[in-house]
């Protein structure tokens, strides 16, 4: 099979394919470095595109400096950007197959779950286009002299460094709301998926963005350690793991920088005893291992009572068993393959480690047979204790492990057993209970019967699980800095600006 068959790279413009996005222009690159993007199917080469220098990465920053200082974005009226913001959603909203097949051909996630993640993705900028009404950039408190304006402002030049595995929907959670808050960006793609924030460069093109206020430049971790360094950069956004979010959380201390930073988890689901199993697996089943286990919300630790351990297991290994591992371009594929060589060489890793640490494997641990391609089989570990290797770390990949517990309490406790606090799921036939037990898990998001994710919902993480909120008005608050302006007089003698 040839990726081409799928996507075809004529499919880009000239622009996305050979340059950058700058100061409103788009520019040659500096060098001739490339990034080579790999087919996870085929493990062939499918294209390449330059890679961004150092140099590169300063011209970015001098733009989106000159952006914020000068140019008309942080003076427009919250409702003035908003149009422009829901403008690029539409733009977005019209490219949906091209962006969905662009995710598929780089990463291996299967096109039904690209289509429909992508679908999602137009929603965040309308909600933040609709946050500019109602959202209070201003409000007045009376002190004992006089009143206090609390006048909320951009935070200035912003970094977003994204990750490999969901591109376009994370960086847009980051800019839909970085954009109304008045910031001025760079964007660092990820070397393996560089393609989605050059297309969504053009979507803000194409929607009247002032020049500057989003520049784009894929590029290696060097280079992107360049960019955080950057003493102009005021801010750096990022999501991936927990490794690279220390290491730019402490360059960020050390210019006193604000971050904020969505890492890793290995999020619990917990089945109570109560629980339908007919309508709770099959909810769990995809949420489980999303993305062959690529994203950082898969629910990898599935607790179960010892009473229904046997059952719980019968039944959700039936369901994995029917998860067509395949070609992520047929629509009945559920598990497609991982993202890149060294991701499956880590997963398969883990399952080694698993079985040698006294796991016991129900299913799966090999390549399903697949001659060529990054695939590893839907796995399920039984027997497992929350000491072993496997249920602490994240593996990002299609392994679920299972851990018995005695009763409620020593659920909550399993689960909150972590160094990672990012989200969970509870699964009962009463909601009141479930959402009892989801307060004392301690993670940044719970869901009962299902797993939600919406535009103006927080969501971020506990612990090792990152700092900071994406979505709702606490992503747009991560963006602003409150500045209180003291006034001698009376509220009803003070104009607003």
């Amino acid at each position: 099979m040839d990726m081409r068959d799928r996507f075809d790279p004529s499919e880009l413009s000239e622009n996305v394919l050979t340059r950058f996005f700058i100061g409103g222009t788009w520019r040659a690159p500096r060098n001739g470095e490339k990034l080579e993007l790999i087919s996870p199917v085929t493990e062939q080469t499918m294209l390449s595109v330059p890679a961004g220098s150092a140099a590169d990465m300063a011209d970015a920053v001098a733009a989106a400096s000159e952006a914020f200082d000068k140019g008309p974005w942080p003076r427009m009226s919250p409702t003035e950007r908003g149009a422009i913001i829901r403008k690029i959603g539409e733009a977005v909203a019209a490219r949906h197959d091209l962006l969905a097949r662009l995710w598929t051909a780089q990463v291996g996630a299967t096109i039904g779950f690209t289509q429909m993640f992508t679908g999602l993705i137009p929603g965040y900028y309308s909600y933040y286009a609709d946050l500019a009404e109602s959202y209070p950039f201003e409000e007045v408190r009376p002190t004992l002299q006089g009143i206090a304006r609390i006048v909320r402002e951009p935070v200035g030049v912003c970094a977003l460094v994204l990750p490999w595995n969901a591109p376009l929907i994370l960086l847009s959670q980051k800019l839909a709301a970085g954009l109304l808050a008045g910031c001025t960006f760079v964007v660092k793609p990820s070397p393996e998926t560089p393609l989605e924030a050059l297309v969504l460069a053009e979507c803000a093109e194409e929607a009247g963005l002032p020049a500057g206020v989003l520049n784009v430049v894929p590029a290696d971790r060097e280079a992107g350690d360049v960019l955080i360094r950057h003493p102009c950069i005021d801010k750096v956004s990022f999501t991936g793991s927990t490794e690279a979010g220390r290491h730019i959380g402490s360059v960020c201390a050390e210019r006193v920088a604000r971050c904020s930073l969505e890492l890793g988890g290995k999020s619990a689901s917990i089945i109570c005893d109560d629980a339908d199993l007919a309508t709770a697996l099959p909810a769990l089943a995809p949420v489980a291992m999303p993305f062959s286990g690529q994203i950082c919300f898969s629910q990898t630790r599935v607790l179960v009572s010892e009473k229904r351990h046997d059952e719980v297991l019968e039944a959700y290994r039936a369901i994995v068993d029917g998860m067509k591992l395949g070609d992520p371009w047929e629509a009945d594929t559920a598990i497609g393959p991982l993202s890149m060589a060294r991701q499956r060489d880590r997963v398969l890793s883990y399952i080694d480690k698993g079985r040698r640490d006294g796991a016991k494997l129900v299913r799966g641990g090999g390549n399903g047979g697949f001659d060529r391609g990054y695939f590893v089989e839907p796995t399920i570990f039984e027997s497992v204790t929350p000491d072993m290797t496997i249920a602490r770390e994240e593996i990002f990949g299609p392994v679920v492990s299972i851990l018995r517990y005695r009763d409620e309490e020593h659920a909550i406790e399993i689960a909150n057993n972590s160094l990672y606090g990012l989200s969970g799921t509870v699964f009962t036939a009463d909601v009141e209970r479930g959402e009892q037990i989801a307060r004392r898990v301690r993670t940044g998001n719970v869901s009962v019967n299902g797993l939600q994710i919406a535009p103006n919902i927080p969501f971020g993480g506990f612990k090792q699980s990152g700092v900071g909120r994406e979505g709702g008005p606490e992503g747009l608050a991560a963006f602003l800095e409150p500045k209180a302006i003291y006034l001698p007089h009376d509220i009803s003698t003070v104009a607003r600006p």
